[in-house]
């Protein structure tokens, strides 16, 4: 994880979202902004901490020295040594104190920016930390977790607690710390330099102005919340109609698109108006309380005024530092919305965060040494819910080197026994052995390390081809990527792209035909060179041209591998050295190609299906050609990568 240490623990929610949700967040937080392993982040923390009291200092000085040039213009608190200098004295005196009033704003301007400047780095190195932590742990989670969840749903609470952390940080250590520190300090000099009752006027107006923020917060909470589910529903929806624009195109759904996403905004519409309303409800309120407060200091000090106990540099001073308060007083209540606001965005973050995974390492699992490449299944019962088993007690070995194909209706479990050998999930009962060793046993890491997987749908990174190639190992060479996919047969077509190797694929490979990407995915797992191959449908959405193209690479790859091979077409496997037939989770039949077809059954049953659907298919394109028409065959789509090699391909035809 780059130079970031990945944390021992984990975060836990501990506690409700009332009341102690913020602390437990703190506490939960203080790891990250004061790391163990990071003594120059500790030493920003410390002088930080120094500058906020340093600029409170100079903050405090600003009304005395507001309050000492108004004496001297006004005639009071000035001392003359003699007539004479008098004159020089009235004119020195206010203009040093009005000097001096500027320096000190200047300074506790210049005190307050080295301390946000100072603690950046610290706040955003827990944002950075915080993030990776919880990128790290999504991939951890099962495939379960990742087949329930919604693409643009996850990345907006990402998104959303990404920035949540770092307002959590910096409104907590960066406002609501220094408004601590000035409100005491105020409350001091007003003991000190006045009397009890100044106190008790700020202290009610600081009680209820502290209240009504927390009762207008609260209220609202429940309208962030909704906004913010309104908010994720819409931007879901936005992506998954974008990824499907495909589909959206083949039924002419735009307006029906279009309406659902709509519905989902105006519902976030109507709780953003909510949100704006009760923002100025709470600023109105807010202001009365304060200006009520104010009123009540100012009436005190005038009547100080009238009693001689007082200055009009006092009364200019109460004024000052009532509106100096108001400053972090209203910095106080939009910190505690803000952090009111962040704790919610940050609740699903830390619940992501607090999910176990289903599937861990045993404590003690080794990396998994392959000798041989043996699999076995050992009477394998899954069920993905304990109501609705899908396999039933299987039991079959894939000897070193050997090629098991597994076939079967849809819905028999076919798909599944490739996940529980990756261990995506693990058995419910019996055990999957490689080499004689329980893959519960071994570490993930080295147990995927020795399975290559070809997919029937090859889903690839919006990046180039090298970097498609090179995710099968990412020490490789570049000459070790280029004769990986010369091996799966796509290098001359790499070659004649403008780009090369550095051809963008396009999101999720779009840019590639189906047989592209296939091949691909065949030179990304040539490139890993793994002693056991997985084939899941790898041929079932071509067509039967691309499909024997295919079929060949595979049979190089799978040489002297250990190869299981889960088929839809049969004809891709009449080589097996044992074919498997799987029916509503249970090995009905098992044998040859030969000796299936020979017995009868369920495997004969599809063989014969599929070979009649081959003919009538056959039949009518011969009709088709014989009546002078095009035969019933959609013509091969013209993908991006191919329209930038047309101009070659057209110059090599006219040479």
């Amino acid at each position: 994880m780059s130079d970031i240490q990945r944390p021992t623990h984990r975060l836990k929610r501990e506690v409700s979202a009332e009341g102690g949700a913020l602390f437990s967040t703190l506490v939960q937080l203080w790891p990250y902004i004061w790391p163990a392993d990071r003594l120059d982040l500790k030493a920003r923390v410390i002088l930080a901490t120094l500058l906020i009291f340093a600029a409170k200092l100079a903050t405090i000085a600003v009304p005395f020295t507001f309050k000492w040039a108004t004496d001297a213009l006004a005639g009071h608190g000035t001392a003359p040594l003699g007539p004479d200098d008098v004159i020089a004295w009235a004119l020195a005196t206010p203009v040093m104190m009005t000097l001096a009033y500027g320096g000190m704003r200047i300074l506790m301007s210049l005190l307050t920016q080295m301390r946000d400047g100072i603690f950046a780095k610290v706040a955003m190195n827990a944002v950075r930390r915080l993030a990776i932590l919880t990128f790290d742990h999504i991939h951890l989670l099962s495939l379960r977790f990742h087949l329930e969840r919604k693409t643009g749903g996850i990345t907006r609470v990402l998104e959303r607690g990404r920035n949540a952390i770092e307002t959590i940080v910096r409104m907590v250590l960066l406002q609501l710390a220094p408004t601590i520190v000035e409100l005491v300090m105020i409350v001091a000099v007003l003991l000190f330099h006045f009397d009890w009752r100044y106190v008790v006027a700020v202290t009610i107006t600081v009680a209820l102005y502290i209240w009504f923020t927390f009762v207008a917060t609260e209220w609202r909470i429940g309208i962030r919340r909704e906004m913010n589910s309104s908010d994720s529903d819409a931007n879901a929806k936005a992506i998954d109609s974008l990824l499907n624009y495909e589909t959206v195109k083949y039924f002419s759904a735009e307006v029906r698109e279009a309406q659902r996403y709509d519905r989902s905004m105006a519902r976030y519409e109507e709780a953003s108006v909510k949100a704006y309303v009760s923002l100025t409800v709470l600023n109105a309120g807010q202001a009365v309380v304060f200006t009520l407060g104010l009123a009540a200091t100012m009436v005190l000090c005038a009547y100080g005024i009238k009693r001689g106990t007082n200055t009009v540099g006092d009364f200019v001073m109460i004024n000052a530092m009532m509106i100096q308060l108001y400053q972090p007083l209203n910095f106080m209540g939009m910190v505690y919305r803000e952090i009111k606001q962040a704790v919610i965005d940050i609740e699903i973050m830390f619940a992501m965060l607090a999910r176990k995974p289903e599937i861990e390492d045993r404590t003690g699992a080794k990396p998994l040494q392959v000798r041989s490449g043996t699999v076995r299944f050992e009477n394998v019962s899954f069920a993905y819910e304990a109501e609705r088993p899908i396999l039933k007690g299987l039991s079959f070995d894939v000897a070193a080197g050997h090629t098991v194909a597994i076939v079967g209706p849809s819905g028999a479990g076919k798909s599944t026994i490739s996940r529980l050998l990756f261990r995506f999930y693990d058995v419910t009962g019996g055990r999957i052995l490689i080499d004689g060793h329980d893959i519960r046993d071994v570490t993930q890491v080295s147990l995927r390390a020795a399975i290559g997987m070809v997919p029937q749908d090859t889903v690839l990174f919006n990046d180039t081809i090298r970097y498609n190639i090179r995710y099968g190992r990412w020490d490789a060479s570049d000459a070790e990527v280029e004769e990986a996919a010369r091996q799966a047969q796509i290098d001359e077509f790499i070659r004649l792209a403008p780009k090369g190797y550095d051809t963008e694929v396009g999101e999720r490979g779009l840019k590639l035909s189906g047989g592209e990407k296939q091949r691909v995915a065949i030179a990304r797992t040539i490139l890993k060179g793994p002693p056991i191959l997985l084939l899941d449908e790898a041929t079932s959405a071509l067509d039967s041209h691309t499909e024997k193209d295919i079929q060949d690479e595979l049979d190089r790859v799978a040489e002297n591998r250990t190869t299981l091979v889960i088929a839809h077409r049969l004809s891709t496997i009449v080589d097996a050295d044992l074919i498997l037939v799987l029916d509503e989770g249970a090995i009905v039949e098992r044998g040859t190609h030969h000796q299936l077809l020979a017995h009868g059954g369920l495997y004969a049953s599809m063989w014969n299906r599929q070979r009649e659907a081959q003919i009538a298919r056959d039949i009518l394109a011969e009709v088709g050609e014989e009546d002078g028409e095009a035969p019933n065959r959609s013509p091969p789509a013209v993908t991006e990568v191919e329209e930038e090699l047309l101009p070659a391909a057209t110059a090599d035809a006219a040479e």
